[in-house]
Protein backbone atom coordinates (compact mmCIF):
# COMPACT_ATOMS: atom_id res chain seq x y z
CA UNK A 1 0.00 0.00 0.00
CA UNK A 2 1.18 3.24 -0.94
CA UNK A 3 2.11 5.85 2.44
CA UNK A 4 -0.25 9.46 2.79
CA UNK A 5 1.09 11.74 0.50
CA UNK A 6 1.96 13.72 3.06
CA UNK A 7 4.78 11.35 4.35
CA UNK A 8 6.41 10.79 0.63
CA UNK A 9 9.83 12.84 -0.08
CA UNK A 10 8.63 15.86 -2.87
CA UNK A 11 10.83 16.63 -5.63
CA UNK A 12 11.25 20.37 -5.61
CA UNK A 13 10.90 21.96 -8.73
CA UNK A 14 14.06 24.18 -10.00
CA UNK A 15 13.12 27.21 -12.11
CA UNK A 16 14.70 27.94 -15.51
CA UNK A 17 14.71 31.48 -14.65
CA UNK A 18 17.95 30.18 -12.81
CA UNK A 19 19.17 29.08 -16.03
CA UNK A 20 21.30 32.27 -17.43
CA UNK A 21 20.70 34.33 -13.78
CA UNK A 22 23.02 31.54 -12.01
CA UNK A 23 23.90 28.32 -14.45
CA UNK A 24 26.25 27.09 -11.77
CA UNK A 25 23.19 27.15 -8.92
CA UNK A 26 20.75 25.49 -11.68
CA UNK A 27 23.06 22.75 -12.19
CA UNK A 28 23.72 21.91 -9.10
CA UNK A 29 20.14 21.89 -8.13
CA UNK A 30 19.22 19.75 -11.38
CA UNK A 31 21.89 17.37 -10.87
CA UNK A 32 21.08 16.90 -7.49
CA UNK A 33 17.82 16.06 -8.20
CA UNK A 34 18.59 13.52 -10.91
CA UNK A 35 21.18 11.87 -9.08
CA UNK A 36 18.81 11.62 -6.24
CA UNK A 37 14.99 10.92 -8.31
CA UNK A 38 16.23 10.26 -11.94
CA UNK A 39 13.32 13.23 -12.45
CA UNK A 40 13.42 16.73 -12.13
CA UNK A 41 10.75 19.08 -12.38
CA UNK A 42 11.96 21.83 -14.31
CA UNK A 43 9.73 25.17 -13.40
CA UNK A 44 8.67 28.62 -15.43
CA UNK A 45 9.65 26.95 -18.84
CA UNK A 46 9.82 29.28 -21.24
CA UNK A 47 7.96 27.45 -24.30
CA UNK A 48 5.56 29.93 -25.49
CA UNK A 49 1.81 29.26 -24.18
CA UNK A 50 -0.12 29.83 -27.50
CA UNK A 51 1.83 27.16 -29.38
CA UNK A 52 1.60 24.85 -26.41
CA UNK A 53 -1.93 25.00 -26.10
CA UNK A 54 -2.29 24.85 -30.32
CA UNK A 55 -0.34 21.42 -30.29
CA UNK A 56 -2.50 20.24 -27.23
CA UNK A 57 -5.67 21.28 -28.65
CA UNK A 58 -5.19 19.95 -32.40
CA UNK A 59 -3.71 16.33 -30.33
CA UNK A 60 -7.24 16.24 -28.55
CA UNK A 61 -8.94 16.97 -32.01
CA UNK A 62 -6.65 13.89 -33.71
CA UNK A 63 -7.46 11.36 -31.24
CA UNK A 64 -11.52 12.32 -31.60
CA UNK A 65 -11.75 11.13 -34.85
CA UNK A 66 -13.03 7.67 -35.85
CA UNK A 67 -11.19 4.98 -34.80
CA UNK A 68 -10.52 4.15 -39.12
CA UNK A 69 -9.50 7.13 -39.52
CA UNK A 70 -6.96 7.10 -37.59
CA UNK A 71 -5.70 3.75 -38.20
CA UNK A 72 -5.18 4.96 -41.72
CA UNK A 73 -1.81 6.61 -40.55
CA UNK A 74 -0.67 3.55 -38.83
CA UNK A 75 2.08 2.47 -40.58
CA UNK A 76 2.87 -1.37 -40.23
CA UNK A 77 6.50 -2.40 -40.02
CA UNK A 78 7.32 0.68 -38.91
CA UNK A 79 8.24 0.13 -34.99
CA UNK A 80 6.00 3.09 -33.93
CA UNK A 81 8.12 5.52 -35.26
CA UNK A 82 5.98 8.24 -37.11
CA UNK A 83 2.24 8.56 -37.17
CA UNK A 84 -0.51 6.78 -35.19
CA UNK A 85 -0.08 3.57 -32.88
CA UNK A 86 -2.84 2.08 -32.51
CA UNK A 87 -4.70 1.40 -28.68
CA UNK A 88 -3.00 -1.59 -26.94
CA UNK A 89 -0.05 -2.37 -28.45
CA UNK A 90 3.04 -1.08 -26.84
CA UNK A 91 3.49 -3.02 -23.94
CA UNK A 92 5.72 -2.45 -20.54
CA UNK A 93 9.25 -4.73 -20.31
CA UNK A 94 8.21 -8.09 -18.84
CA UNK A 95 4.26 -6.91 -18.15
CA UNK A 96 1.63 -9.54 -18.73
CA UNK A 97 -1.21 -6.42 -19.81
CA UNK A 98 -0.57 -3.96 -23.14
CA UNK A 99 -0.57 -0.33 -22.17
CA UNK A 100 -4.03 1.29 -22.11
CA UNK A 101 -3.22 4.17 -24.31
CA UNK A 102 -2.53 5.52 -28.31
CA UNK A 103 0.10 7.74 -29.86
CA UNK A 104 0.89 9.57 -32.53
CA UNK A 105 4.76 9.96 -33.13
CA UNK A 106 6.88 13.46 -34.91
CA UNK A 107 9.89 12.98 -35.66
CA UNK A 108 13.09 15.63 -36.34
CA UNK A 109 12.96 16.45 -40.27
CA UNK A 110 16.23 15.83 -42.47
CA UNK A 111 16.80 16.93 -45.81
CA UNK A 112 16.79 14.66 -49.03
CA UNK A 113 19.91 12.50 -49.26
CA UNK A 114 20.88 13.28 -45.59
CA UNK A 115 22.90 9.49 -44.77
CA UNK A 116 20.60 9.61 -41.10
CA UNK A 117 17.35 9.10 -43.65
CA UNK A 118 18.32 5.58 -43.32
CA UNK A 119 17.55 5.87 -39.59
CA UNK A 120 14.99 7.94 -39.82
CA UNK A 121 12.21 7.65 -41.32
CA UNK A 122 10.04 11.12 -43.06
CA UNK A 123 7.24 12.71 -40.64
CA UNK A 124 3.40 12.30 -41.70
CA UNK A 125 0.99 14.41 -41.03
CA UNK A 126 -2.62 14.08 -40.63
CA UNK A 127 -5.29 16.29 -43.04
CA UNK A 128 -8.04 16.18 -41.01
CA UNK A 129 -6.61 18.79 -38.32
CA UNK A 130 -5.90 22.07 -39.53
CA UNK A 131 -3.16 23.81 -38.12
CA UNK A 132 -1.76 19.90 -36.71
CA UNK A 133 1.39 20.26 -38.45
CA UNK A 134 2.79 23.58 -38.13
CA UNK A 135 1.74 23.59 -34.04
CA UNK A 136 3.12 20.11 -33.57
CA UNK A 137 6.42 20.70 -35.36
CA UNK A 138 6.66 24.34 -33.68
CA UNK A 139 6.28 22.08 -30.23
CA UNK A 140 8.93 19.56 -31.59
CA UNK A 141 11.69 22.46 -32.61
CA UNK A 142 10.52 24.09 -28.89
CA UNK A 143 11.34 21.14 -26.63
CA UNK A 144 14.19 20.06 -28.72
CA UNK A 145 16.12 23.20 -27.77
CA UNK A 146 14.94 23.17 -24.37
CA UNK A 147 16.59 19.50 -24.12
CA UNK A 148 19.70 20.61 -25.41
CA UNK A 149 20.05 23.27 -22.62
CA UNK A 150 19.03 21.08 -19.82
CA UNK A 151 21.59 18.92 -21.12
CA UNK A 152 24.28 21.61 -21.09
CA UNK A 153 23.63 21.77 -17.22
CA UNK A 154 23.65 17.79 -17.03
CA UNK A 155 27.31 18.10 -18.51
CA UNK A 156 28.31 21.44 -16.26
CA UNK A 157 27.18 18.97 -13.23
CA UNK A 158 29.49 16.32 -14.42
CA UNK A 159 32.39 18.16 -14.74
CA UNK A 160 32.47 16.90 -18.45
CA UNK A 161 32.25 20.35 -20.31
CA UNK A 162 29.18 22.06 -20.96
CA UNK A 163 29.24 21.59 -24.53
CA UNK A 164 29.86 17.52 -24.01
CA UNK A 165 26.38 16.77 -25.61
CA UNK A 166 25.94 19.53 -28.28
CA UNK A 167 26.88 17.07 -30.87
CA UNK A 168 25.71 14.46 -30.42
CA UNK A 169 22.07 15.06 -30.02
CA UNK A 170 22.63 17.95 -33.02
CA UNK A 171 21.24 15.57 -34.89
CA UNK A 172 19.17 12.88 -32.62
CA UNK A 173 16.79 10.26 -33.35
CA UNK A 174 14.48 12.64 -31.08
CA UNK A 175 10.77 11.54 -31.18
CA UNK A 176 8.07 13.70 -29.60
CA UNK A 177 5.24 11.44 -28.45
CA UNK A 178 1.17 12.87 -28.48
CA UNK A 179 -0.46 10.66 -25.91
CA UNK A 180 -3.63 9.86 -25.33
CA UNK A 181 -4.64 7.51 -22.37
CA UNK A 182 -8.60 7.07 -23.01
CA UNK A 183 -11.52 6.77 -20.54
CA UNK A 184 -11.13 3.38 -18.73
CA UNK A 185 -13.95 0.77 -18.03
CA UNK A 186 -13.70 -0.61 -14.26
CA UNK A 187 -13.06 -4.10 -15.03
CA UNK A 188 -9.99 -2.92 -17.53
CA UNK A 189 -6.89 -5.37 -17.49
CA UNK A 190 -3.37 -3.91 -16.72
CA UNK A 191 -2.66 0.08 -16.05
CA UNK A 192 -2.40 2.92 -18.64
CA UNK A 193 1.58 2.95 -18.55
CA UNK A 194 3.17 0.09 -17.23
CA UNK A 195 5.99 0.39 -14.63
CA UNK A 196 9.11 0.96 -16.76
CA UNK A 197 12.13 3.13 -17.70
CA UNK A 198 12.82 5.07 -20.44
CA UNK A 199 15.53 4.06 -23.61
CA UNK A 200 16.33 7.54 -24.41
CA UNK A 201 18.75 10.46 -22.98
CA UNK A 202 16.19 12.56 -21.21
CA UNK A 203 12.78 12.94 -21.88
CA UNK A 204 10.87 16.09 -21.46
CA UNK A 205 7.06 16.18 -20.17
CA UNK A 206 4.70 18.87 -20.36
CA UNK A 207 2.23 18.56 -17.23
CA UNK A 208 -0.77 16.15 -17.88
CA UNK A 209 -4.20 17.82 -16.89
CA UNK A 210 -4.78 14.10 -15.23
CA UNK A 211 -3.10 12.99 -12.45
CA UNK A 212 -1.25 9.30 -12.65
CA UNK A 213 2.42 9.28 -13.13
CA UNK A 214 4.57 8.20 -10.53
CA UNK A 215 8.18 7.31 -9.61
CA UNK A 216 9.34 4.17 -7.97
CA UNK A 217 11.43 5.84 -5.12
CA UNK A 218 14.53 4.23 -3.94
CA UNK A 219 12.70 2.48 -0.12
CA UNK A 220 9.91 0.79 -2.77
CA UNK A 221 7.53 3.70 -2.87
CA UNK A 222 5.97 4.90 -5.10
CA UNK A 223 5.97 8.86 -5.63
CA UNK A 224 2.94 10.90 -6.94
CA UNK A 225 4.91 13.57 -9.57
CA UNK A 226 2.41 16.55 -10.05
CA UNK A 227 3.91 19.44 -11.53
CA UNK A 228 3.05 22.64 -11.03
CA UNK A 229 1.57 24.57 -14.15
CA UNK A 230 4.15 25.96 -16.43
CA UNK A 231 6.51 23.06 -15.38
CA UNK A 232 8.26 20.77 -17.21
CA UNK A 233 9.02 17.00 -15.89
CA UNK A 234 12.65 15.80 -16.84
CA UNK A 235 14.07 12.13 -16.36
CA UNK A 236 16.80 10.56 -17.38
CA UNK A 237 16.50 7.98 -19.91
CA UNK A 238 18.25 4.42 -20.39
CA UNK A 239 21.35 6.05 -22.58
CA UNK A 240 22.65 8.19 -20.36
CA UNK A 241 22.35 6.13 -17.39
CA UNK A 242 24.38 3.60 -19.33
CA UNK A 243 26.73 7.01 -20.47
CA UNK A 244 27.02 7.75 -16.51
CA UNK A 245 27.67 4.18 -14.89
CA UNK A 246 24.67 4.35 -13.21
CA UNK A 247 25.58 8.30 -11.53
CA UNK A 248 22.44 9.83 -13.23
CA UNK A 249 19.77 6.85 -12.73
CA UNK A 250 16.96 5.65 -15.14
CA UNK A 251 14.77 5.41 -12.39
CA UNK A 252 11.01 3.34 -13.22
CA UNK A 253 7.82 4.83 -13.20
CA UNK A 254 4.17 4.59 -14.36
CA UNK A 255 0.79 5.92 -15.28
CA UNK A 256 -1.60 4.31 -12.79
CA UNK A 257 -5.54 4.11 -13.61
CA UNK A 258 -7.67 6.83 -12.07
CA UNK A 259 -10.25 6.66 -9.09
CA UNK A 260 -13.29 5.30 -9.58
CA UNK A 261 -15.00 9.40 -10.20
CA UNK A 262 -11.95 10.08 -13.32
CA UNK A 263 -12.44 6.71 -15.03
CA UNK A 264 -14.58 8.57 -17.49
CA UNK A 265 -11.87 11.00 -18.33
CA UNK A 266 -9.29 11.18 -20.58
CA UNK A 267 -5.71 11.82 -20.16
CA UNK A 268 -3.56 13.79 -22.43
CA UNK A 269 0.65 14.18 -22.49
CA UNK A 270 3.18 14.96 -24.60
CA UNK A 271 6.55 13.14 -23.80
CA UNK A 272 9.57 14.45 -26.15
CA UNK A 273 12.34 11.53 -26.07
CA UNK A 274 15.81 13.11 -26.88
CA UNK A 275 18.16 10.69 -28.37
CA UNK A 276 21.50 10.75 -29.67
CA UNK A 277 22.07 10.90 -32.86
CA UNK A 278 21.59 7.40 -34.28
CA UNK A 279 25.94 6.48 -34.77
CA UNK A 280 26.82 8.03 -31.67
CA UNK A 281 28.99 5.77 -29.57
CA UNK A 282 27.67 5.26 -26.23
CA UNK A 283 30.75 4.73 -24.08
CA UNK A 284 30.54 4.65 -20.36
CA UNK A 285 32.12 8.19 -19.03
CA UNK A 286 35.99 7.86 -17.38
CA UNK A 287 34.89 10.30 -15.14
CA UNK A 288 31.82 8.47 -13.65
CA UNK A 289 34.46 4.87 -13.28
CA UNK A 290 36.62 3.99 -9.77
CA UNK A 291 37.18 1.85 -7.36
CA UNK A 292 33.66 1.82 -5.59
CA UNK A 293 32.26 1.77 -9.45
CA UNK A 294 33.68 -0.55 -11.36
CA UNK A 295 32.42 -0.11 -15.49
CA UNK A 296 29.15 -1.63 -15.72
CA UNK A 297 29.10 -1.50 -19.79
CA UNK A 298 33.01 -2.53 -21.09
CA UNK A 299 31.21 -2.97 -24.69
CA UNK A 300 30.32 0.25 -26.51
CA UNK A 301 26.94 0.35 -28.38
CA UNK A 302 25.58 2.68 -31.01
CA UNK A 303 22.44 4.60 -29.93
CA UNK A 304 20.90 2.89 -32.94
CA UNK A 305 21.50 -0.24 -31.91
CA UNK A 306 20.44 0.67 -28.58
CA UNK A 307 17.13 1.89 -29.57
CA UNK A 308 16.44 -1.70 -31.59
CA UNK A 309 17.11 -3.81 -29.09
CA UNK A 310 14.56 -1.86 -26.64
CA UNK A 311 12.08 -1.75 -28.96
CA UNK A 312 11.60 -5.25 -29.75
CA UNK A 313 11.60 -5.58 -25.96
CA UNK A 314 8.55 -3.15 -25.98
CA UNK A 315 6.47 -4.97 -28.58
CA UNK A 316 6.88 -2.22 -30.93
CA UNK A 317 9.68 -3.79 -33.17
Amino acid sequence: MNAPASDLPRIEPVSLSLYDRDFEAFSQALGASFARYGFAVVADHDLAPGMVEGAISRTKAFFALPDETKRAYHIEGGAGQRGYTPFGIETAKGAAHRDLKEFWHVGRELPPGHPYRQYMPENIWPTEIDGFEAYVAQLYAGLDELGRRILRAIAHYLTIGDGFFDEPVRLGNSILRLLHYPPIDADAPGVRAGAHEDINVITLLLGAEEAGLEVLDRDGRWLPINAPPGAVVCNIGDMLQRLTNHALPSTTHRVVNPPPERRGVSRYSTPFFLHFEPEYEIRTLPQCVDGEHPDRYPEPITAHAFLLQRLREIKLA
